[in-house]
This record gives C-alpha cells, structure tokens and sequence, in this order.
C-alpha cells in the first residue's frame, strides 16, 4: 500500500529560532508574577529557586538537544519516546506535552485581557458568572478573545508569518524589559528589597512555578522539521535559549525587590508595572511597561500555539490521532486543524476569569515535568539502544546526564503531589490533570479502533520519515514513501 507523507515546510532561521523559544519562556509571567515570587521566597530564595530550575533545564536541555538533530522529526519528545520506549510511551509522553502547552497557550488569554485593563480600563459589561471570588464579564473576556482570533490566523497563514510576528513581538519585549532591568537595578534603593529568605516552603512554592516559566526551548524539538539551518546549531540555539531565560527572570526579581517598596509590589494589580511607575516617578512609564510586555504575552502565545500545533500535527500525522490533525494547508503549509483547535480552546479559557492564571501555570507545569522524564528516559535508552545513530551533536558523558536529568525530573514531579508542601490544588489543578488524562484514554482506545490495521513500517515511516526511519523496519526501498 502507497502512504503519502505529508511534510512541513522548511521556513524558520536561526534568528526565528532562538526567537520562538526565548519568547515562548519569558512571555508575560514575570510582569504578573515576580513580586509574587518575591514575597513568597524572599528576593534570595526566588533567585535560587530560579536558579534551580535552570539547573534542571539544562540538564534536560542537553538530552533535548541531542535528540532534536538527530531526529529532527515534528512532535519532539514524542518521536523520541517512540524512538527509545515504544508506541504507550510515545502516547504518555505528547499528550502532557499537549497538556502543558495548550494549558500555557489558554492561559494567556486571561492574561492579556488583564493587562489591557490596566492600561485601558475595560467596562464591565455583561455579567456572566463568578469564579474563586473573581466576577467574570462578557467585555473582559471578549478582549482576550479577540488577540486569540488574531494569533489564530497568523497561525494559519503559515509558519513563516508565525515567525516574522515572533521577532518582531520578542524585540518590543526585551527592550522594555532591559529598561526596567537596568533601572530598577542601577536606580533602586537596597532598603526596599525586604526578606533576602524567608522559608523552604516559600522557596518550593516558586520552584513549583519555574518549569512553567522555562518551558518553551522545547517548542524547538516540536518545529525541528521546519527549520531551514545546520542541525549542530539547533542543539546550541536550544541551550542557549535556557541561559538567556535564566538571567532574564534572576535580573528580573533583583530589578522588582530593588525597584519599590514591598508594599507597592505586593499589592499592585500588575506588580512590575506598578514597579516600574513607582521607579521612573509617573504612572506613565508602567503603562510604557504593560504596552511593551504585552509583547511578552504575543511571544509566549504565538510560541505554544506553533509547538502546540505541531504535537497534535505529528499526532495526526502518525495515526494517533483522527487523520485531520496530520494534514496541512495546500496553500500556506499549516497544520490548520490542529491550529483551529487550540485557537478554540484559547478563545474559550478567558471564561474561566482571572483567578484561573495561577491554576493554568501549575497545572501545566505538571504536565511540562511529566514531559521532561520522558524525554530524559528515552534519551538514556536510545543510548544503550542505537548507539550507532547519527548525532550531530553529542552530549559528554551522556548517560551519566541522562540519569541526572532523570532524577532531577522524578524530584521535580514529587513536588506536585498531595505530600508535598507545595501540592496542587484540588479542585481546581488536579482537577484538570485528570480531565486531561481521562480525555487522553479515551482519545487513545477511539485511535486503535479507528487505525487497527497500522503496521510498525507504515507508523515508522510516518513519524520519522525514510530519511530518519529505521531502515531495519521500513527496508531499504520502502513501499509507504
């Protein structure tokens, strides 16, 4: 039987790169979130924790960026669970991934809405409902919604138009936020800075927020296939993305604790808007701050509805997922389907009110650590497995990082649980958890009945293509290409 591949286009630079993943992690979290880390920990503690979870990305980065050019297949850590661990794994392992970026992408819809009411009060019209204490209205919402609709169709017209949008939205972010770093560092008063620590569960507390903060260098194993440079240099784009992201949320929490009075940052609507006012002496240059870090919220989106995309993509692709999913546009290569589907699901999440923010970030930082083991434990067996792969870029002493990385992630996950001082929440985080993982069980019985027939040489040809298919399992002239 003759299988038509579908492929994706080959569009993104190296510039386009590392702007997709260092704007998918820094985003907008920082501007709604920082002060909320320092009360939490301390200005030390926060860094630390931070610092900690950089740690663990980079541990986890290097098994990323081995795998990606070595098997620069969409749907990343699904084709390097399927690679090293089989058909179940593969399933586990991209469907967190879908959790954790679509439970990002939808967030950020509540987070614009938030941010242009800040600087552009929005009139509370229509009353729909009130959630954990927050009175939810039609015209707040219908902002959040109206930015989704406008990514959506970026979106859809093409990689390339996601990409140009990306850097030009990742310039407006960093100038802004460069200028309240360098301010509130250089031009902040030492006596504001308040607990330098102030306890464990504190500190647990912000670590369990930093996965969330960090994820987006592994939107590059989800885009490999579209990207138009040397394999070598994504592996480097990729870790160097996760030093840059590092010192942008350190220097960010040593800018807001210098940068005004603990007060202000604690109670501030948007805490280093109120910061920055406070700083520069006008009301002016935090709504300066809110207009540029919107910015932040269009990269952060923009970047996890492309990797986002590319998951399900891959899904459908692969026969794990209805067919749809795995075709692209005829005209601007996007896999549309899987773009209109999370466009959906971000216009619907403003809905769920402000509060949910909090909700959103943690749960799907669950989702980001579930991912990582994953990934970390496929990476350690494909070494003892293909030891002959082709890797342009080879990690040194690679098990022994496969192995750190996998403990890193076990401590990371143990963190979310019902003993942990930093436990998620029921009902509201855990109760998404399940939703999804139900949801994920149902979707995988329906796939097997809709695809009984598919052989390991046919879903090996379309998850990995002949270039990067083992040759063992498809042959050398294979009848599905």
């Amino acid at each position: 039987m003759t299988q038509k591949r579908e492929n994706l286009e080959k569009v993104y630079s190296k510039g386009d790169v590392l702007a997709l993943a260092f704007g998918a992690m820094v985003g907008w979290g920082w501007v709604m979130l920082a002060g909320y880390w320092v009360k939490e920990a301390g200005w030390v503690g926060a860094m630390g924790a931070f610092l900690i979870g950089a740690v663990m990305c980079i541990f986890v980065g290097l098994c990323y960026a081995e795998l990606t050019p070595a098997l620069p297949c969409a749907g990343g850590g699904m084709v390097f669970a399927y690679r090293g661990m089989g058909y179940t794994a593969s399933w586990i392992t991209i469907w967190a991934t879908c959790f954790a970026y679509i439970g990002v992408a939808a967030w950020e819809g509540i987070a614009i809405s938030t941010a242009i009411d800040y600087v552009i009060p929005i009139p509370k019209a229509g009353y729909l409902w009130t959630i954990a204490g927050y009175d939810v209205y039609f015209s707040w919402c219908a902002v959040g919604m109206a930015v989704g609709l406008i990514l959506l169709i970026v979106n859809y017209m093409g990689g390339k138009s996601a990409a140009l949008f990306q850097t030009i939205a990742t310039i407006g972010l960093t100038g802004v936020g460069v200028l309240f770093i360098v301010g509130g560092t250089s031009m902040g008063n030492a006596e504001f800075m308040g607990d330098m620590y102030t306890s464990g569960k504190g500190l647990i507390s912000v670590l369990l927020m930093a996965p969330a903060m960090y994820v987006g260098f592994d939107v590059i194993p989800q885009s490999a296939e579209e990207m138009n440079i040397p394999l070598k240099q994504i592996a480097k784009i990729l870790i160097l993305s996760i030093f840059m992201a590092a010192a942008w949320y350190i220097l960010m929490i040593l800018g807001i604790a210098k940068a005004c009075p603990i007060e202000v940052r604690n109670n501030g609507a948007v805490p280093v808007a109120d910061a920055a006012a406070y700083l520069f002496g006008s009301a002016m240059w935090g709504k300066i701050l809110i207009i540029g870090a919107l910015c932040g919220i269009l990269t952060s989106w923009n970047g996890f509805i492309v990797g986002g995309a590319r998951v399900l993509f891959a899904m459908g692709r692969a026969k794990m997922l209805p067919p749809v999913f795995g075709k692209v546009h005829p005209k601007t290569q996007s896999p549309y389907a899987a773009i209109i589907l999370i466009g959906i699901i971000c216009l619907l999440s403003p809905l769920m009110g402000k509060n949910a923010l909090v909700w959103f970030v943690n749960a799907s930082s669950f989702g980001v650590v579930i991912t990582y083991l994953m990934v970390c434990i496929s990476f350690v067996c494909l070494r003892k497995k293909e030891p002959n792969l082709e890797r342009p870029f080879k990690v040194s002493n690679g098990v022994i990082i496969g192995w750190v990385a996998i403990i890193i992630s076990v401590i990371f996950i143990s963190l979310y649980l019902p003993f942990s001082p930093g436990a998620l929440v029921w009902p509201y985080e855990w109760g998404m958890i399940l939703g999804w993982i139900v949801l994920g069980v149902i979707l995988a019985v329906m796939t097997k009945k809709a695809y009984p027939d598919v052989t390991d040489k046919e879903r090996e040809y379309l998850m990995f293509g002949e270039k990067y298919a083992r040759k063992e399992i498809i042959g050398k002239g294979s009848d599905v290409a």
